[in-house]
């Protein structure tokens, strides 16, 4: 045993390891490392993310920090390839190195990545992407078409979960999901549904769902085939990518008018669940039955509030029937007064012989007025009438107006003879007015009274007498009969008596006019 002093320093444990923490942080500040994801169970309950890179002869602690891990473009899987950028650090606590990324990005995606890329801005700038033209999935689907391997687990997952949510058929396409065939086998599956005719052998698809596990870039790279994605874009039925895990994105996911995050999630979107169905169904047809009672009750509640504020029979007729009942009680006192007013104003009527004369002799004269103007007035229109026609015959040559003329003289022979018409007939229509007054002045004329067999009495003023109480005895009087008349001395009578002579009132004369009688 050698107890000599030695020269070397003393380092405590913590020392050593700060001093190797630094010289590995120093030397390896920022490295890329290639290697498989192994040991990965998703990030820890602090958002952290603890796992290994490995290769065939070694292993690497790797740690992804939570702020780093939100901010991944893809997130890691166990047994992915994958190429971590970050810092060489050593934790203590175990004496273990590290590395801790800062960005992770699959293996081989150097070219890979450039070529998906400029795939990707050339198609969508084709407008395959677009999401104008994508289409709605189907509620209700009859069939289904599923482009898959037969083999794999993904068909049966899919069938399963399609038979536990709504059982419908389910068409099956086999297609290779890896390898250089891929994309061309799918591009020709999808193709070939839509040239299914509707009423076919085989029942077309109402809806297609395009579906792979996970797998590495190098893995999906048949579904970035161009000629599979403008298969899908071009689709008549509606499509869903259910390629890969929910980080794993395919241009075909793009292209198609919905993408599920795993092909699980595919069927769950293309299908409801048949129980949730029938629960909503008898749900609406609780809220149906309920809704067309409450509203007819509703209806009825309404129709009993108008119908008690609706007036009654009565009360709509009480007022016409009153003013039917006043109207017929005047209804017969105004015919018996209208009947007296009628008989007041027909016996307040005075046809008086002299008014009669007086008015036949006014009507004899306008006779003879109008008879005396008609020839002169003939003669005026006549003179108006060449007065108008002379100075266009005086402008038109004669020869081309004589039939016009002609025409003329002939219209105006009947204008005249029109003329001498209408002259006879208003005369006509004037006598007959004449004749009838004058048998109406026969007919309420005295002498017509004469000539049945009475007489006119008149006193010596020649006044008719009305009654005898008017004469006296020796009172002269004239008595007129149908063909002659005879003076008469009142002698004595039942009704004769002694009468003062009537004195006849003199009107005054003005002064400084002498009168006239």
């Amino acid at each position: 045993m050698n107890d000599s002093p030695t020269n070397a320093a003393e380092f405590t444990v913590s020392e050593i390891s700060g001093a190797l923490k630094r010289t590995v942080e120093d030397a390896f500040g920022n490295v890329r490392v290639r290697g498989e994801i192994s040991g990965y169970r998703g990030p820890h309950s602090s958002g952290h993310a603890y796992f290994a890179l490995k290769d065939e002869r070694a292993r690497l602690e790797a740690v992804i920090w939570r702020g780093t891990f939100a901010r991944l473009k893809i997130r890691p899987e166990e047994g992915m390839e994958v190429i971590a950028q970050g810092r060489l650090t050593t934790y203590p606590g175990s004496s273990k190195y590290q590395i801790v990324i800062d960005s992770l990005e699959p293996a081989g995606a150097g070219a890979l990545m450039a070529l998906l890329e400029e795939r990707r801005r050339k198609l969508a700038a084709e407008g395959l992407f677009d999401d104008q033209r994508k289409k709605r999935l189907p509620y209700l689907p009859r069939v289904i078409g599923v482009v898959t391997s037969p083999t794999g687990a993904v068909i049966r997952d899919i069938l399963h979960r399609i038979a536990d949510r709504y059982p419908l058929h389910v068409i099956v396409w086999p297609v290779r999901v890896q390898g250089e065939t891929t994309g061309a086998e799918v591009a020709s599956a999808v193709a070939g549904f839509n040239a299914l005719p509707p009423d076919g052998a085989i029942a077309r698809p109402d809806l297609i769902i395009v579906a792979r596990g996970g797998g590495s870039l190098e893995d999906l790279w048949g579904f970035n085939d161009e000629d599979a994605v403008r298969a899908v874009a071009a689709s008549d039925i509606p499509v869903i990518s259910a390629v890969g895990h929910e980080t794993d994105w395919t241009l075909i996911d793009h292209a198609a008018d919905t993408r599920a995050p795993t092909p699980t999630g595919a069927a769950e979107l293309a299908v409801p669940v048949r129980a949730e169905l029938e629960a909503t169904l008898a749900s609406l047809s609780a809220r149906l039955s309920g809704a067309v009672s409450r509203n007819g009750e509703r209806k009825r509640q309404a129709l009993r509030a108008a119908a008690r504020a609706l007036p009654s029979v009565d009360q709509l007729l009480g007022l016409p029937r009153r003013r039917f009942d006043e109207a017929a009680s005047r209804l017969s006192r105004g015919l018996s007064v209208n009947v007296e007013n009628k008989k007041l104003r027909l016996g307040g009527l005075r046809l008086a012989p002299a008014t009669l004369e007086r008015r036949l002799g006014e009507a004899r004269r306008h006779v003879s007025r109008a008879a005396t103007r008609l020839p002169a007035a003939h003669q005026n229109v006549l003179r108006d009438h060449r007065a108008r026609l002379a100075a266009p015959v005086a402008r038109l040559r004669p020869e081309p107006l004589a039939a016009r003329l002609g025409g003329a003289r002939d219209m105006l022979a009947n204008a005249g003879r029109r003329a001498d018409r209408a002259i006879a007939a208003s005369g006509e229509g004037r006598r007959r007015t004449l004749a009838q007054a004058t048998r109406l002045l026969e007919t309420i004329s005295y002498k017509s009274v004469l000539a049945r067999g009475f007489a006119l009495v008149t006193d010596a003023k020649g006044l008719p007498v009305k009654r005898a109480a008017d004469l006296g005895a020796g009172d002269q009087v004239a008595l007129q009969f149908a063909d002659a008349a005879a003076n008469a001395v009142i002698v004595g009578g039942d009704g004769a008596a002694e009468r003062k002579p009537r004195k006849v009132a003199e009107k005054p004369v003005p002064a400084g006019q002498g009168s006239l009688f």
